[in-house]
């Protein structure tokens, strides 16, 4: 016979996963940057088939001078933000309609949870 955790180190660590969970899991944000990368850079200054995402955070939408935007991004508006990131990354036509960009969008919160946090540790 198998001796059985406690219940209380049981109930710890099912909440210690489940806060794990709710914080994100960067490991986990990339992986899931790598479909990300093979359109966009995270050097400054180096462009692909998107514009680098190097600094994304607290840019505004186009601002970048050595890359082509379209019209729809250029007009948007939009600072890029955890938030913003979002709801773009979530669908990107809804977001920001005519924009450039041939991604059809990521449905899942968790992933876009990780996939922002990871991405706030590597462009901070």
């Amino acid at each position: 016979m198998r001796p059985r955790l406690p219940t209380v180190a049981l109930a710890t660590f099912i909440l210690g996963a489940g806060l794990a969970h709710a914080q994100g899991d960067t490991k986990h944000g990339e992986e899931l940057f790598e479909e990300c990368h093979a359109c966009h850079a995270v050097e400054r200054g180096v462009n692909g088939v998107g514009p680098s995402l190097y600094g994304v955070f607290g840019r505004r939408a186009a601002e970048l001078d050595d890359f082509r935007y379209s019209p729809a991004l250029r007009k948007s508006g939009i600072t890029w933000t955890p938030k913003t990131l979002d709801a773009y990354i979530a669908d990107p036509q809804k977001a920001v309609p005519a924009n450039r960009m041939p991604y059809a969008g990521m449905p899942e919160a968790r992933d876009r949870t990780d996939l922002i946090l990871y991405m706030q540790q590597v462009f901070k």
